[in-house]
């Protein structure tokens, strides 16, 4: 079957010219379809479908289970034709930037970029523009003129962490010290986990530090904590601010190997499996569920929408800033808390996890204390 050429976008790209293209490979550009009959030719390469190329930081839990393949699977439900490929940098700067200018080279329609670096990303966003490739930037906002956003509320995943803490440590709050381990530098969404964290804090609890840490790393973590240990004594921190699940792994790791026991209430982000078992031994007091498939789904629109030369207003309603960018289109969707007592009605119900997964016998106990037991309605299935 014939599928039609692809319109020109609404709104032309901005910030450079297109990168020359013979006029073969400019005519094959607007192809939408395979049958190169209907559009005199193709594009070198390809059958002429669109390119979306996706870009991670690294291939770590989460993406690897939740966001590759959710965002892979929506882009082929609305476009079944689309060329999807999908690559991770492993938390190199370098190579990211190598495989963008490749993507770029092979002619790729849309990325989906998911950066190292926000900042070190910008000139390959700004080649991207000038080649006519259009950059929808992933779960933390790359600078550069990108054409859409996807993420949660980072100021309200601070706020929920730090309400937390504060619920935990009860009277005791305006009479306690505690550390705070941030993300990365690098990573704006650290500055906004942080900034909603404090809005939250200030005035109600003593912070006695305060890292950020290098490129979200454990043993970063964990050589910061150990040096709080040893700053401030053991016995003079009541409660740690962790930004996600593998920083608090690590404060977990460097309070363990200090023998700090009972644990101080910590908090945590991203509802990793580990994470979640944390709260039912009671190594962790909460997580923020990020729920990943609306996330993923939203970028794929995005993605394809973008390709198609079609607007963003029906899928953005909300806009954002950058260093470098003003009123980008952007997604921004709700986090969710996470305790002990809301596993079932969170991580469970929204697909996540099954009970076989979280209750192995290390946790089977504390899964039948509370309350943990297999559904009978279907609820509790893995996305993977």
């Amino acid at each position: 079957m014939t599928r039609p050429c692809r319109r020109a976008p609404a709104v032309r790209p901005t910030g450079g010219p297109r990168r020359p293209r013979t006029a073969a490979a400019a005519l094959a550009g607007l192809c939408l379809v395979a049958a190169v009959a209907a559009c005199g030719g193709q594009p070198p390469g390809g059958s002429g479908a669109l390119r979306i190329g996706v870009l991670f930081p690294d291939n770590n839990w989460r993406f690897h289970h939740f966001d590759k393949p959710l965002m892979v699977r929506e882009i082929h439900r609305l476009c079944p034709e689309c060329e999807v490929e999908v690559v991770s940098a492993q938390h190199s700067i370098a190579t990211q930037q190598a495989q963008m200018d490749a993507m770029i080279t092979k002619r790729a329609d849309v990325l989906v970029l998911d950066a190292v670096d926000s900042r070190s990303m910008r000139a390959p966003v700004e080649q991207a523009r000038r080649a006519g490739v259009r950059v929808v930037s992933y779960d933390r906002l790359a600078e550069g003129p990108v054409s859409g956003y996807v993420s949660f509320d980072g100021a309200e995943v601070g706020r929920l962490q730090a309400r937390a803490l504060l619920r935990a440590l009860g009277d005791r709050a305006r009479d306690s010290q505690i550390v705070m381990m941030n993300g990365a530098v690098t990573d704006p969404n650290s500055a906004w986990f942080k900034e909603g964290a404090l809005s939250v804090l200030r005035g109600k609890v003593r912070i006695g530090k305060s890292y950020d840490t290098a490129g979200w790393r454990q043993e970063a973590a964990n050589a910061n904590m150990s040096a709080a240990l040893s700053a401030l004594g053991a016995e003079h921190i009541d409660a740690v601010y962790c930004a996600n699940d593998i920083l608090a792994t690590a404060v977990i790791a460097a309070l363990k190997a200090a023998k700090v026991s009972p644990l101080p209430p910590i908090t945590g982000q991203d509802a990793q499996l580990d994470a979640v078992q944390r709260l039912l031994s009671g190594e962790q007091t909460m997580t923020v569920l990020k729920p990943f498939r609306p996330e993923a789904e939203h970028a794929a629109a995005m993605a394809v929408a973008l390709g198609r030369g079609e607007s963003l207003a029906g899928l953005a309603q909300h806009r954002v800033n950058s260093p470098t960018t003003q009123n980008i289109p952007a997604v921004l969707l709700t986090p969710v808390p996470v305790t002990v007592r809301t596993i079932k009605d969170t991580v469970i119900k929204d697909g996540m996890y099954t009970v076989d997964q979280i209750c192995t016998p290390t946790y089977a106990p504390a899964c039948a204390k509370d309350g943990l037991t297999h559904p009978t309605n279907g609820e509790g299935t893995s996305p993977r």
